[in-house]
């Protein structure tokens, strides 16, 4: 079968990505920049300039001539600007369009997949304590329709543990006041049903009370609004959050995820069951979340150091 091309197959693969396996548009999107940067390593495109990789005369010349050490080259030539976490991501991306071509015939192996991942460096998540928790959401002044929107926005953050995007994709009708449940549309379009506490119900229903003409009419659609009655986005939310942590002056970085880290460690460090917090975060695999016990297991080592006689 003849290769029609490298920017008609990546087009063709960020498609099937996108509608048959549900992936979010930013990851199509970094998907995309991935194989295309792969693509002009190669030499591949007008502007891409002659082959960087393997010389002019063994460069390849459609996918199903690319080796392990084409992307090998590549790979190798990232490390120093960028970091493991980026190159893991773009060699996974590799790894998938290989096997979507595999898929149509149009290459016969997976080059990608005899490449070894980089070994990851161990973050440990960026979370605050229940005190600065309580505190952020505590200076949240709730005298105008935008201040008791914010209430709303970050009690539910941190009530159920969500991704900023499924928080700002949450619909009216997605929570339940009286089950005290909120129904999540998660990554994949994978949905979930996650508890929700009564201060975030009471913040939301104060919120949505205050509303008025036009954007009542709204009730069967976007949760949260923007002034122009629309649905608020993600950039807008982290905006918010940058504004309250500068007003109560935390010291750490705060960005929506790390109040998501903060309910998983909380609930850890209060006794929750690992596995249950791993259908809560919708955590696809349970290592996933293990790094939240790393958090609790540097605490109770420090604790154990101050207290223990004979240490």
């Amino acid at each position: 079968m003849d290769d029609p091309g490298p920017e008609k197959l990546i087009r063709g693969f960020l498609d099937s990505l996108a509608v048959e396996k549900g992936y979010s548009p930013n990851t199509c999107r970094a998907y995309a920049r991935d194989l295309q940067e792969f693509a002009a390593y190669l030499g591949w495109g007008a502007a891409a300039g002659p082959p960087k990789g393997a010389g002019a005369k063994s460069a390849p010349t459609n996918f199903d001539s690319v080796d392990m050490l084409a992307i090998r080259g590549f790979l190798g030539q990232l490390y120093q600007r960028n970091s493991k976490t980026t190159i893991a991501r773009k060699l996974s991306a590799l790894r998938s369009f290989f096997r979507y071509l595999l898929k149509l015939g149009l290459v016969t192996g997976n080059p990608a997949e005899m490449v070894a991942t980089p070994k990851q460096e161990r973050h440990l998540p960026v979370y605050l304590t229940v005190d600065d928790m309580f505190r952020l959401l505590d200076a949240i002044t709730a005298d105008s329709l935008a201040g008791l929107r914010n209430r709303a926005i970050f009690e539910t953050l941190y009530s159920c543990g969500l991704r900023v995007s499924e928080l700002a994709g949450l619909n009216v009708d997605d929570v339940d006041p009286g089950r005290r449940m909120v129904q999540v549309l998660g990554k994949g379009h994978k949905e979930r049903i996650v508890p929700i506490g009564e201060k975030a119900l009471a913040a939301i229903d104060a919120y949505r009370r205050r509303l008025a003409g036009e954007a009542l009419a709204l009730a069967g659609g976007a949760l949260f609004l923007n002034k122009f009655n629309r649905r608020l986005g993600t950039r807008s939310i982290a905006r918010i959050l940058d504004q309250l942590v500068r007003q109560c002056g935390l010291l750490v970085p705060v960005s929506p995820h790390a109040i998501r880290h903060s309910f998983a460690t909380h609930l850890l460090d209060a006794g929750a069951d690992l596995r249950v917090v791993q259908e809560l975060l919708g955590h696809q695999s349970l290592s996933t979340t293990q790094k939240y016990t790393h958090v609790s297991i540097d605490r109770l080592m420090a604790a154990y150091d101050q207290a223990h006689p004979r240490r």
